[in-house]
């Protein structure tokens, strides 16, 4: 296949996404080929699409975005022995370098040499094809869909999240934003045996798409008061962990308040400025633990084995579907119609 060539969404520009004829990708030894069927729109790829940065990441060449992605393999190098041609996989789309002490301890998220799809200067998967070292690739059962494959990327985040604060089945949780991350974390919190769940967020398409994914109850915090709501329906009990996945400071800096004493912070959501002014005395008083995430760690398997048990549905996020040739329409949508959609879906190969 090393001789012909595939269709790929390229960023020129920000705001320029064109449809080019390149390369198809060749395996390396320890890589496969991917025909990539099904890829979502991250909030990072429209960041980068209308920014051209996100941070200390800038995009100075033309760039192909893209991470959340499913697929079949239709190549092999020659030391690739975990998977074979025919195989359909879910991409984990951070390849680390596995020697590392992060990479060591598993704690590989934050290896400092990762290769990250779409992270500038590394090309992402909205093509027909990319290759990948396959021990980042993981077989999907029959019965999962490649959508599911796709959607194992963020609902890894929220998977994550729970992690990190040590989630309990006896823990009452509060998801503040409910963009594809918060609402994945609902589903996440599920995995995790939670049944107490509570959400805010201040747009009612999402506040009802949440509703429908099995939260307990959701607050719209330009209309209520979130910590007096949250002692309403908890009998006065609280909240004992909070996801914060907005990035919006005041939620984040409401997040201190607003879980009990002793509980657990774990901020996700990426704020629009670094400095965000917290009440300190409150976090030494009551205890409490504030945990930052990066991505996520060691969590494909299990999310492929809780998505074949009855009870989550993940798909419900999926709101909008584009092929290839209408990824800039696609992202278009993801920028300008927040109140509508929310995770949109790119097929490359229908």
């Amino acid at each position: 296949m090393d001789s012909k060539l595939m269709d790929a969404a390229v960023m020129n520009k920000p705001l320029d996404i064109e449809i080019k004829k390149i390369q198809v990708p060749v395996p390396q030894a320890d890589e496969a080929l991917v025909k990539v069927y099904c890829i979502g729109v991250c909030g990072s790829d429209v960041h980068y699409y209308e920014h051209g940065r996100i941070g200390r990441y800038v995009v100075e060449k033309p760039i192909i975005l893209g991470h959340e992605l499913a697929g079949e393999v239709v190549g092999i190098g020659s030391a690739v022995t975990n998977v074979q041609v025919g195989d359909r996989v879910a991409v984990e789309p951070g390849v680390t370098c596995g020697r590392c002490e992060y990479c060591k301890s598993g704690r590989y998220n934050l290896c400092p040499d990762v290769v990250f799809m779409a992270t500038p200067p590394v090309d992402g998967a909205w093509a027909e094809y990319v290759t990948i070292r396959s021990d980042f690739l993981f077989k999907l059962p029959d019965e999962l869909s490649f959508e599911q494959g796709a959607l194992l990327e963020p609902l890894s985040v929220g998977l994550h999240a729970m992690s990190r604060a040590k989630v309990t089945p006896s823990d009452r949780l509060l998801v503040t934003g409910l963009g594809p991350i918060g609402l994945l974390a609902i589903q996440a919190a599920k995995v995790y045996g939670v049944s107490e769940i509570y959400a805010t967020d201040v747009v009612p398409f999402r506040q009802e798409l949440a509703k429908e994914m099995g939260v307990t109850a959701v607050i719209d915090p330009t209309k209520e008061d979130v910590k007096q709501r949250i002692a309403e329906l908890t009998g006065g009990k609280g909240v004992t962990v909070a996801v914060e996945s907005s990035g919006n400071a005041r939620a984040i800096a409401d997040a201190v308040r607003t879980v009990k004493r002793g509980g657990r912070i774990v901020l996700v959501g990426m704020p629009a400025a670094s400095e965000i002014p917290l009440d300190v005395n409150a976090i030494i008083d009551a205890e409490l633990d504030v945990l930052g995430l990066f991505r996520y760690a060691n969590t494909y398997p299990g999310a492929i084995q809780a998505l074949t048990r009855p009870g989550l549905d993940i798909e419900k996020v999926i709101t909008h579907k584009y092929s290839l040739e209408q990824t800039q329409e696609a992202v278009e949508m993801a920028r300008t119609q927040k109140d509508t959609s929310i995770k949109i879906m790119i097929y490359p190969n229908q």
